[in-house]
């Protein structure tokens, strides 16, 4: 080979290899892939609820639930909770949610029976199921799937998200010794509780927690019924009335709902419309578990710190009032399609667990303890 050829090839090569080098990752990528996956889509969601911010056992739940959903979705979905009138009123928090002014919402179901008339079972009834008994109904004997679907022409998803146990009667400022004391009773009961004063003669008045005590104090109303022990002693009740009444023949278990926009759900992909699921099933273990460790110790401190009365409703009367708890459930029942559908629901699922809560629970603690 002459000289000019040999020059000339190997420049060649030479140039070669340096391109082929060139084109080599260096040693801090070696073996990276460039990802062809999405990115991870967040959403920043607003909660309006009916309860004041950080409400004991209410607004600590609802708090409480907003950090699982964060924290089980890695901060994809962020949930900003705004107490009563902090965005919008107590009462206005199931149209906020219909209208998209926020993404979510949580209260009682009977606060909409303005919208929804069958909103008044979903709670609970009176007389009615346990909690125990209530939740079995939600979530494996058909209940769950009647709620939402009287709700799915509202644009509006309700999850159980939340139940109080059973509650007191409530808070009186005079004793109620028989039917007559009824008569004319100014009482803050909601939902089908409410409707049943009514039919014995009394006033129900539906008034916001945030304003329950100047209500009673003032004399506006006679009588409120809240929760129980541990709510009513942290709202002041017993400086507001005498006498607190037992049992909570109104709400003998209160589920609680989660609301959301139904715009809103369809947006979320399906592993973090799982997560809300499982958020609002534990939600509903928590805040009950809640309820359950401190009223008792609530009670005590009414009792023995601050001289509450506590008082038994006569017989005759939650006679009366069962009664007419019976003629109003079959009235509202044949007036609107989904209030019969889910009375009829609730009273055949009660017929079949009540033997089993009779001979379980109830005979152990009137036997056994």
């Amino acid at each position: 080979m002459d000289r000019r050829k040999f020059v000339t090839t190997t420049s060649l090569a030479g140039a070669a290899g340096l391109l082929a080098a060139c084109s080599k990752p260096d040693a801090s990528s070696a073996g990276a892939q460039v990802s062809t996956a999405p990115k991870a889509e967040r959403f920043e969601w607003k909660m309006v609820t009916t309860w004041p911010r950080d409400f004991p056992g209410l607004g600590t739940g609802v708090n409480r639930f907003a950090e699982s959903v964060e924290q089980l979705s890695n901060g994809r979905l962020k949930i900003k909770v705004y107490g009563g009138n902090e965005l919008v009123p107590p009462f206005e928090v199931f149209d906020a949610v219909q209208q998209g002014t926020a993404e979510m919402g949580h209260g009682a179901s009977y606060y909409w029976k303005g919208r929804i008339p069958a909103t008044q079972i979903f709670s609970g009834v009176p007389f009615g199921m346990t909690s125990h008994e209530l939740n079995g109904w939600y979530f494996f004997g058909g209940g769950l799937e009647i709620y939402q679907e009287a709700y799915a022409s509202h644009g509006v998803i309700p999850f159980v998200m939340g139940n109080t146990g059973v509650q007191m009667g409530g808070w009186f400022n005079k004793e109620i010794n028989g039917v007559s004391d009824l008569a004319g009773l100014k009482m803050r009961i909601p939902g089908l509780g409410g409707e049943v004063l009514k039919r014995a003669g009394g006033t129900p008045v539906n008034v916001p927690g945030s304003e329950l005590f100047t209500a009673l104090q003032s004399g506006t109303i006679d009588a409120a019924e809240w929760i129980g022990p541990y709510n009513d002693l942290a709202f002041g009740l017993f400086r507001a009335a005498k006498y607190y009444y037992y049992p909570g023949w109104q709400e003998p278990g209160t589920g609680l709902e989660c609301l959301i926009n139904a715009e809103a759900w369809a947006s979320l992909p399906p592993d973090l419309q799982e997560m809300v699921k499982i958020a609002c099933k534990a939600g509903t273990l928590d805040v009950y578990s809640e309820f359950e460790a401190m009223n008792g110790a609530a009670l005590q401190t009414l009792v023995e710190e601050h001289g509450v009365e506590l008082r038994a409703f006569p017989d005759e009367v939650l006679e009366d009032l069962k009664r007419h708890t019976t003629e109003a459930l079959d009235y509202l029942a044949a007036e609107d399609e989904w209030t019969g559908r889910a009375w009829a629901s609730m009273k055949a699922y009660t017929e079949q667990i009540r033997p089993w809560t009779n001979i379980g629970e109830r005979y152990y603690l009137d036997h056994c303890t």
